[in-house]
């Protein structure tokens, strides 16, 4: 029998929302540097924007301002805070991915879904009502007062739920932000979505689907 969790939480930015700061980099920097040149800038910015998450919590305005600025000096561009704000207010308009409107609806009637984000409380609920589908629960990085891959969130979302790391089947994209840091608190029920953002790393031992419409089969729907 498939396994039934109490909750299915999820990662949003990136699994749920089309997060497309890549997109943001090529509007405002692409016709500077060039096809080549951008998809280096793409990948620097996102691995300092992981890099500004893994220390104390900071707004996340804050978290986009100091990778952006971190990328241009890599990368010889001249910075402009004006863009890093630019950029920022770009999250609560983002929309899902197209997949994920429909496998949400089949499951939530049945079983919670919960959003584990790396957002700010006033960021999230844009992104949330253009989900489709009902959100039990919402909990975001300004509220743990940490950022994933921080253990902090997951713990703070287990506290909040008043449930532990075997009542959930956690749901992302990302590896490195949710999965591996999933695995090491002791989730074993787990969902890759494949989007294409890393590669796969059978070590952490997830069920693999290529889109939310996937997900239902997972838990038996």
């Amino acid at each position: 029998m498939p396994f039934r969790p109490k909750f299915i939480t999820f990662d949003c930015h990136g699994t749920m929302i089309y997060f497309d700061m890549a997109g943001a980099a090529r509007d405002f920097y692409g016709e500077q540097l060039g096809a080549e040149k951008i998809e280096v800038f793409i990948r620097d910015f996102s691995a300092y924007r992981l890099d500004e998450v893994l220390g104390a919590w900071k707004p996340y305005a804050e978290v986009v301002h100091n990778a952006l600025e971190r990328t241009c000096k890599r990368n010889g561009v001249a910075f402009d805070p004006e863009i890093a704000a630019k950029i920022y207010d770009r999250v609560p308009t983002w929309g899902p991915n197209p997949d994920v409107p429909a496998g949400l609806a089949k499951i939530a009637p049945h079983i919670p879904l919960v959003a584990l984000t790396n957002s700010m409380n006033s960021q999230i609920p844009h992104n949330i009502e253009k989900l489709g589908a009902p959100i039990a629960h919402v909990f975001t990085a300004e509220s743990a007062q940490a950022y994933k891959p921080q253990m902090r969130p997951f713990e703070y979302m287990f506290d909040m739920l008043g449930c532990g790391p075997e009542d959930v089947l956690h749901v992302s994209s990302s590896f490195r932000y949710d999965l591996m840091t999933a695995h090491d608190i002791g989730i074993k029920h787990k969902v890759w979505v494949n989007r294409g953002h890393e590669p796969a790393n059978p070590f952490y031992g997830y069920t693999e689907i290529k889109d939310i419409s996937g997900l239902p089969g997972v838990v038996g729907l």
